[in-house]
């Protein structure tokens, strides 16, 4: 009888359907044309599309894995008539948003204050639906031609933007970047932090990586995941943090047109060296577990020979942390 009841507890626990956490919501929103598809898309590294995106319908919905969690990204077309549903309905559109990222066009000077007028509607519905999500303002299409161009006239335009914002409302997490598709560093940057905030082992993955690069002798190490989000890195010093942050794009893209031979057959021994600013880099794709999508590792070192050991042992590390 208890060798019957058992069996019937094991059979119940069977059935008993897991609790699965509902996923992270992030909402992009802001006014039409402000460029947060194209964010999303260059975070796919999907290039070709950007150029012949047409307007964000309504709410476009996409869920994601990061670090093992689940990210429901949310893109709200900024036309008119969505803005107005989204207002008359808050509670579908805003509700459960654990973080905002709200796109300004900063090229777009005659239609900076509606865009503040928007902004300040959508922090009434937060308010209105009880929650206070951070906010990260993307000061958005800051073009490097612009930044040689014309520096200091953007520099003022931009101090001035900041201090609108900041007057127009008195919410307390209210964040800036700036950011362009033509210099992808900026959109990697300012999304890898935002979503390691909602990640609590973010310190030990960065514990992990200082101590395989000091393992291997590397100036410096970065691991990204296959949405060009970074996960955590270790930099030297500031020239290393530079040459990796500028160099990571670049790696992302040729990787996307590189055919690797065996690259899913041995996962340890694939990789790509490439001499850059006299440095070399090493490049290498990392499978943690069948059937996922791959992490990336890429890192700054003298000699570009390691142990296939190390790195076993920082792949294996890294699942657990992730995974567990």
């Amino acid at each position: 009888m208890e060798k019957d009841l058992k069996q019937s507890i094991m059979y119940l626990k069977k059935e008993e359907p897991e609790h699965k956490p509902e996923p992270s919501k992030l909402l992009f929103t802001g006014l039409d044309d402000a460029g947060k598809t194209s964010i999303i898309l260059s975070l796919q590294r999907e290039f070709s599309k950007i150029a012949v995106l047409s307007p964000t319908r309504g709410a476009q919905r996409r869920v994601f894995n990061f670090l093992g969690k689940e990210i429901s990204e949310w893109d709200l077309g900024g036309q008119i008539s969505y803005r107005i549903s989204y207002l008359k309905n808050p509670g579908k559109f805003f509700e459960g948003t654990e973080i905002a990222i709200y796109v300004i066009d900063v090229q777009n000077k005659p239609r900076i204050p509606e865009a503040i007028s928007y902004f300040k509607d959508v922090i009434e519905q937060f308010y209105e639906l009880e929650i206070e999500p951070p906010i990260y303002v993307f000061l958005h299409k800051y073009d490097p031609a612009l930044r040689r161009g014309a520096r200091n006239e953007m520099e003022n335009l931009i101090i001035d933007l900041k201090e609108q914002i900041k007057s127009a409302t008195d919410y307390k997490e209210i964040y800036f970047y700036e950011t362009s598709i033509y210099d992808f560093g900026t959109i990697i940057k300012a999304m890898s932090e935002i979503l390691l905030s909602l990640y609590p082992k973010s310190e030990l993955i960065e514990k992990t990586i200082i101590e395989f690069a000091k393992k291997i002798d590397s100036e410096g190490v970065v691991v990204i995941d296959d949405n060009s989000l970074v996960i955590g890195a270790y930099y030297k010093d500031e020239e290393t943090k530079h040459l990796l942050s500028a160099s990571t794009p670049y790696f992302l893209t040729l990787s996307d047109n590189i055919q690797y031979t065996g690259v899913m057959e041995n996962k340890y021994e694939d990789k790509m060296i490439v001499q850059r600013f006299g440095k070399n880099f090493i490049f290498k794709q990392i499978t943690l577990k069948k059937e996922s999508t791959p992490y990336y590792l890429l890192l700054l070192k003298d000699d570009p020979v390691f142990q296939k050991e190390d790195f076993e042992t920082f792949a294996n590390i890294i699942k657990e942390i992730i995974y567990k």
